[in-house]
């Protein structure tokens, strides 16, 4: 008898859900091993979330915003991996600079020096300040985020053609790119996008969706328009109430190279990198921190626990993914994830009057962890 005749039973239509279970069970099963048992959680989950979007009647346009976002990142997660082990800073600043201003070679000598202090550049490989920033950091230490525009524009010649150079469609695609590998922001004069940058930057390290980091505007000598800037933020936003006073922790402004550079190089003294475990914020160090000086942080930064103490320790359980940083010592604490601009002057007074470290461990951006 054949199915679908008259008495022949009908073979039951499995639920959606264990539908979604099978394509998922079969398309890793034709990708072959996948990763550590993590990663395969994750790709399920990616891929659960496709076939979920074929079955809520996702419209054209959606899958064509997805496709194209997805690919982005994955390219770009591709181009940055191999740079895993270099700190980077992120740098902003108007695409109209003129080569012959003084912001034009504020940004091109920064550039130079901070590459010479061990770090890479990241600009968005246009004209003016990007090309700068290009010109000083040289092609093999800077990478280029290019967005397609109608009437802009092509990378500069200085990481043009370049593998480090990646072309985005969409700005937030774009912008994940500049916050999830910067390790400092640097932003120099600029029009609006330059503000979008220096405000969404300020935001996330703000509200703790970003790592902390240090974000430093940089002034052409005896410039004046980040200092206005600053007066507008004193003005406006702090002295109404808008913003906290300890939210002035989170940034610098300045006009001197030293300057900005002590502050990129001097927050990763003592402080190596940070993420959460479950309820507790674990700060990896470079150096040991001595019982006495332990004494002074439960004194002095109480206001920024949920409860418990600052206590020492060593890489928890949960942190097995980054052997790279397992050595490093640990400070441990519930934090109240609110007061970020109290928790960047920890970070400082643990960078300035900390213990000298003998060896600075290399940053790893491939952290398993919540940031927040």
């Amino acid at each position: 008898m054949e199915p679908g005749q008259p008495g022949q039973p009908e073979q039951p239509v499995p639920p959606v859900a264990t539908q979604i279970q099978q394509i998922v069970a079969q398309v890793l099963a034709e990708a072959g091993p996948v990763g550590n048992p993590q990663q395969e959680r994750y790709l399920r989950e990616i891929l659960t979330t496709v076939v979920r979007l074929m079955r809520d009647d996702a419209s054209t346009g959606d899958l064509k915003l997805i496709n194209t976002a997805l690919k982005e990142l994955r390219t770009a997660f591709k181009v940055f991996a191999p740079y895993r082990h270099i700190r980077k800073v992120s740098a902003f600043g108007s695409a109209r600079t003129k080569e012959t201003s003084p912001a034009y070679q504020q940004a091109k000598e920064f550039s130079r020096r901070i590459c010479e202090a061990g770090f890479m550049v990241l600009t968005g490989a246009g004209g003016g300040i990007m090309r700068a920033c290009q010109e000083g950091s040289g092609r093999e230490r800077s990478f280029g985020v290019n967005i397609r525009l109608p009437w802009e524009q092509g990378a500069n010649e200085f990481i043009e053609r370049d593998p480090k150079l990646i072309n985005f469609k969409y700005f937030f695609t774009r912008k994940l790119m500049f916050i999830k590998e910067a390790d400092a922001i640097a932003l120099f004069a600029g029009g609006f996008g330059t503000h979008d940058e220096g405000f969404e930057s300020l935001t996330l390290v703000q509200t703790g969706k970003s790592r902390p980091l240090p974000i430093v505007f940089l002034d052409a000598p005896r410039g004046t328009y980040w200092k206005t800037w600053k007066r507008y933020v004193d003005d406006h936003l702090l002295r109404p109430g808008l913003i906290s006073a300890e939210d002035l922790n989170l940034f610098k402004v300045t006009d001197d190279i030293d300057e900005a550079i002590a502050e990129i190089r001097g927050f990763y003294r003592v402080y190596h990198s940070s993420r959460y475990v479950g309820d507790r914020m674990v700060v990896r160090m470079n150096a040991a921190l001595p019982l006495p000086f332990l004494a002074r942080l439960n004194a002095e930064f109480a206001d920024i626990l949920q409860d418990g103490l600052f206590e020492l320790g060593e890489a928890l359980p949960q942190e097995q993914g980054e052997p790279e940083i397992a050595h490093l010592p640990r400070l441990v604490f519930r934090f109240n994830r609110m007061r970020f601009g109290r928790l960047r002057a920890m970070i400082d007074l643990i960078n300035r009057s900390g213990p000298e470290p003998t060896v600075i461990a290399p940053p790893v951006h491939s952290a398993d962890g919540d940031q927040g």
